[in-house]
């Protein structure tokens, strides 16, 4: 009993640190992102200065006094690149000691500050007599006093220090004019305060002038260690975590996206009122990707969000379930380099604020549709794996069935959001491509996954249903194909009419060998496979009633009842269309794995096996059978695991989920790409409209290749 108590006390103890040390943990990054936002924040302000409008200001006319503060400021940029970046990847522990640091000297000017104003004001006053015999006098003491003091204890806290005395020279004028000291002298005792601060911050700074040195040799023996154990890879991911870059970048832009709506509310002041809040935003985030370092806040910003939706979404259709398995493909990665390639390609940094805004918006539309469409990959074979399942769940499949009805709608109304702004045109077309494709390849999950439910609402198996959901699988990539090749053609015409580039002719040679070549060979090997795989039910013989009798077995591959059956050349019996589900996969027996080529002689009746031997082939068989399958059918059984499927359910319409998602398994989407390649083959020539002027635009006109049509 005593141990138990012992253990119970110390489980507890544990669980206490652990969390202390996680909630330790959680507050050293926060302080990390924090306390690095700063010198992003400088590091774009050095980007968007300008030295030459800054000597403007200052009127210089002296030829030789001009060149001087030039290098000095030029001096000062270099200065403040480097450090800059010294703080950004300075180690936690010292960002904070360089924070205490800077924190410390800006309460001791404050503290000069105050020890000033309260000389000039007694000075101003010209009260020569005692310091509490006067009320206003004496409260001018006080509080000077009180803010001296104040100051003295948060230097002395922050550096650690008991000897208040240190950080207390700003302290002498108060007790020189305590002292009845003449006013002139006042101020000389001032500057006898500020002298003697300015010794203790320089003897600060000598006695730490190694600092520095140490630091950069530790950290160039850190690196050349890791480099030489595991390769600059690893060097490269380490600062990468360490840094937490992703979210370093992201509080950086909400940050400038946040000053620069709140200076752009109140200097339009009661007119932004009156203006549409998406414009608003939109023109803030345009001015807030001006420069590299807000461009890449803005692509880390929209990763977060593609992930923070695609979660939602996976929460929505499973509920904490969805955070069992995480897909890599689907954490907004592929939305963020999507922006990122597109704005760098087309040069959306040098563009003005109106005209980056309206080439933003042509770029979040895409951004949206590919997350959309990752949305739509990660739900598609969980849906399909809930219409399968005999789950009579109605919240589950009303989750299902709402959120492919948004995914639906959704890419329809930004499509009919975007023809509203531009004249529709072939380009346009190619834009708006994707989410009509999206919304396609939701309209046959739909059908598909009606089509499993009405199937496990039968009492019996619906008839060619495989056949079914493979012409409605076939229509859909039909069309796909045909999107692919107009992509590919409108980018070959371009190439050779109009300008091109290398860049533009690899992504478009990436996009013509997946999108079509690769799309076209899959889709013809898997008509192949079918034709071929009927013409071979057609030539096995059928098993007569006696075989059956005397087999007394199941199907291997659905485990129902044989009333009717094929015999392979190998001896094996299977129903027909099971077999002819197995063949359109592989072209061996699910039994032996034996080939089942034209070569082969189907052995007569006679050679057939007794019924005990065929039983056990089965049993001993279903294992290798399972796994046989493929990784198809593993995915298929994780998803159905997701949704609350029956392992053990009866019927093949699970087998079904296999053929309907084995064009998606293992293949990557690379539609995204053939944009990027219209994209990049253009440099965009922007007009500048007045906006006073109603105008319809065309995209084509708008992107350089035509005038504005009015």
């Amino acid at each position: 009993m005593g141990v138990s108590v012992v253990h119970s006390i110390y489980e507890s103890v544990c669980g206490a640190q652990r969390r202390r040390m996680s909630s330790r943990e959680r507050l050293q990054a926060v302080g990390n992102v924090v306390l690095r936002v700063p010198s992003i924040l400088v590091l774009e302000r050095l980007y968007r200065w300008d030295g030459k409008e800054y000597l403007d200001l200052l009127g210089l006319q002296d030829e030789q006094l001009l060149a001087k503060y030039q290098s000095v400021v030029c001096n000062l940029f270099y200065l403040g690149h480097i450090l800059s970046i010294v703080a950004l990847s300075l180690p936690l522990q010292r960002l904070v000691k360089l924070y205490v640091c800077v924190l410390t000297s800006a309460l001791l000017f404050t503290g000069h500050h105050i020890s000033r104003y309260y000389i000039e004001a007694e000075i101003e006053a010209e009260y020569g007599g005692s310091v509490f015999a006067q009320s206003e006098a004496r409260n001018r003491f006080l509080a000077s006093f009180a803010g001296q003091l104040v100051v003295c204890s948060l230097c002395s806290l922050l550096m650690r220090s008991k000897r208040l005395w240190l950080f207390s020279a700003h302290l002498l004028p108060l007790f020189a004019r305590l002292c009845a000291v003449p006013f002139d002298l006042l101020p000389l005792v001032n500057k006898f305060a500020m002298a003697f601060t300015a010794l203790e911050v320089l003897y600060y700074l000598v006695s730490n002038f190694g600092v520095p040195y140490d630091l950069a040799k530790s950290a160039y023996r850190e690196a050349v260690q890791m480099i030489q154990m595991y390769g600059w890879l690893a060097l490269g991911m380490g600062l990468w975590n360490q840094l937490l870059v992703p979210m370093l970048f992201m509080v950086f832009w909400l940050v400038l996206l946040s000053v620069h709506i709140y200076s752009y509310v109140t200097s339009r002041g009661q007119t932004v009122i009156r203006e549409r809040l998406l414009l608003v935003v939109l023109t803030s985030v345009a001015e807030c990707c001006g420069t590299p370092y807000s461009l890449l806040g803005l692509t880390f910003t929209v990763s977060y969000l593609a992930l923070g939706v695609l979660t939602m979404g996976k929460f929505y259709l499973q509920g904490f379930q969805a955070f069992a398995n995480d897909n890599v493909m689907h954490r907004g990665v592929t939305e963020g380099a999507t922006l990122l390639l597109l704005a760098v390609q087309t040069g959306l940094m040098e563009l003005q604020v109106l005209q980056r805004a309206f080439l933003l918006t042509i770029i979040l539309f895409i951004v949206v549709a590919s997350t959309l469409q990752s949305m739509l990959e990660m739900a598609d074979p969980i849906v399909l794996a809930l219409g399968a399942s005999r789950n009579r769940s109605a919240w589950k499949h009303f989750r299902a069935i709402s959120l492919c009805l948004f995914l639906f709608l959704f890419p329809l109304y930004m499509t009919y959001s975007i023809c509203r702004f531009f004249v529709l045109d072939f380009w346009l077309l190619i834009i708006i491509s994707s989410s009509v494709l999206t919304s396609l390849q939701v309209a046959c999950t739909l059908f598909n996954y009606l089509l499993f439910v009405y199937e496990e609402l039968r009492e019996q198996p619906l008839e060619n249903l495989d056949d079914i959901i493979y012409c409605i699988n076939g229509v859909c990539r039909m069309l796909e194909f045909v999107v692919a090749v107009g992509v590919v053609g409108y980018g070959t015409v371009e190439t050779v009419m109009g300008e091109w580039s290398w860049l533009g002719v690899g992504i478009l040679s990436v996009h013509a060998y997946y999108n079509v070549w690769l799309r076209a060979q899959h889709g013809w090997r898997s008509f192949l496979r079918r034709r071929e795989a009927v013409g071979k039910i057609n030539s096995l013989p059928p098993a007569t009633t006696m075989q059956l009798h005397k087999l007394q077995d199941v199907c291997s591959i659905c485990y129902q009842d044989m009333e009717g059956a094929v015999m392979t050349p190998c001896g094996h019996f299977f129903h027909p269309k099971c077999l002819r589900k197995w063949l359109y996969l592989q072209e061996t027996c699910p039994m032996c794995h034996q080939s089942l080529g034209a070569g082969l002689t189907p052995v007569r009746p006679t050679e057939t096996p007794d019924a005990h031997s065929q039983g056990e082939g089965n049993a001993g068989e279903s294992r290798r059978l399972e796994s046989a399958m493929g990784q198809g059918e593993a995915t298929l059984e994780r998803s159905t695991r997701k949704v609350g499927v029956d392992e053990q359910s009866e019927g093949c319409c699970s087998k079904m989920i296999h053929q309907v998602c084995i064009n998606r398994e293992g293949q990557t989407n690379y539609y995204f790409l053939g944009i990027f390649f219209i994209f990049f083959l253009k440099n965009f020539q922007f007009f500048a409209f007045n906006t006073s002027e109603s105008s319809s635009l065309s995209l084509s006109s708008w992107m350089g290749w035509g005038g504005v049509r009015y």
